[in-house]
């Protein structure tokens, strides 16, 4: 919260302090002209001269009030907030701040959370910083949206977290099961039964670390470094041969389909490794003695590429939130599949980073379908070739 709030007052108190220079300038002006026309003097009811011009470059919500609490300048971003109707100041928190300025004149900092002025919307929560504006009961309000930042650290924290605990629970189980190793060491039955149990949790452990490599290297929404023609075929064929053996286990058909010979330009192990996670799902959450079937189609500049399953489906109340690190539909199925949580939001991320997107269609009952779009290879080097040609011109 300080921190915050600091990072506010350095970025608003320049505009404050140009404010009230600009104020002062006016008032100064206010009352020569008023001498001249026989003493009267602005009262408070005009903005100062220039104060407009500083308010339109804020990229702040930013509202100036006169001595009678009345809205005399409202930026735009301000009243699409709904901070401001009319010549009203709505946020009954912010108004109460402007008059205890008005009164002592101290420069106020806080963070507040507005409720929503359309339905269905979250509050917003705002840094804001009042503080007096000139010598006529003027005060300036800024407030500053940080309802994404608040999110963004939420999400940071739900992550570590899990992490942590994603870490923990494998980690804990080596241990317990080298103690229990040691402790039946006459024992040659028990031995190999939990050297088997040792197994299976370090590939757990081993999953859970690569999932996150390969997530912190493709999370940060960059495009591909250094991608190359990539064909669809093989990648299909390379994620389905990583995926035989879990799928045999449970009698499950792996069946190719769609059109053939399609190309893309992109990283090939990240395509693999998104179309590997999107069909170990589909192995993990199907019944045995059914099919998943990978399929490929052009869409105009498009590849798609869906993988189908015949599984449990998932709720459509769930449907928007399982590309998130960790999120599960059912925790205690996912433990049994042995899912690391992180799957879903690596294909997202693959999926961007190759200028693309992912969707799910789903119904309960019924199976999913995972659909990755990306760019056709034509149409992503003829793309790369005008973002070059754009770059050049503008060097030049």
């Amino acid at each position: 919260m300080s921190e915050l709030l600091a990072s506010l007052a350095a970025l608003s108190g320049f505009v404050v302090g140009a404010l009230a220079v600009l104020a002062l300038r006016d008032h100064t002006e206010n009352r020569r002209a008023g001498k001249r026309n026989g003493g009267e003097e602005d009262d408070g009811g005009t903005l100062p001269q220039g104060v407009a011009s500083v308010l339109a470059v804020l990229p702040s919500s930013a509202v100036v009030l006169d001595r009678h609490d009345r809205v005399l300048r409202a930026s735009s971003a301000a009243r699409a907030y709904g901070l401001v109707k009319g010549e009203e100041l709505v946020a009954a928190e912010l108004l109460a701040m402007a008059r205890r300025v008005r009164r002592d004149g101290e420069i106020r900092e806080s963070e507040i959370e507005v409720a929503a002025h359309r339905f269905g919307q979250e509050p917003t929560t705002f840094a804001v910083r009042v503080a007096p504006l000139g010598t006529h009961g003027q005060v300036l309000v800024l407030a500053e949206d940080q309802t994404e930042r608040r999110r963004v650290e939420a999400v940071r924290r739900d992550f570590v977290a899990n992490v942590s605990h994603e870490l923990k629970t494998p980690v804990g189980a080596l241990s317990l099961l080298a103690e229990t190793i040691q402790d039946a060491a006459d024992d040659p039955e028990a031995v190999t039964r939990f050297a088997g149990r040792m197994q299976h949790e370090a590939a757990r452990l081993t999953n859970v670390v690569q999932d996150l490599i390969t997530l912190s290297r493709i999370q940060g929404g960059e495009p591909v470094a250094h991608p190359g023609r990539v064909q669809v075929d093989e990648i299909v064929h390379e994620a389905m041969d990583r995926c035989n053996t879990k799928a045999a286990a449970k009698d499950i058909t792996l069946v190719t389909g769609g059109a053939q010979g399609l190309s893309l330009m992109g990283d090939e192990e990240l395509l693999v490794t998104a179309l590997r996670n999107l069909i170990d799902n589909a192995v993990a959450y199907s019944p045995e003695h059914t099919r998943v079937v990978v399929s490929a189609r052009t869409i105009g500049a498009h590849v798609e590429i869906s993988v189908s399953d015949q599984g449990i489906g998932i709720p459509e109340s769930a449907q928007q939130r399982i590309f998130e690190r960790f999120y599960r539909v059912d925790a205690a199925r996912s433990r049994e599949t042995g899912g690391t949580g992180l799957g879903l939001a690596i294909v997202k991320h693959v999926a961007v980073a190759h200028g693309g997107e992912v969707t799910v269609w789903s119904k309960e009952g019924s199976g999913s379908t995972f659909t990755l779009r990306l760019p056709a290879a034509d149409a992503a080097a003829a793309a790369a070739s005008q973002n070059s040609t754009a770059s050049l011109e503008a060097a030049q």
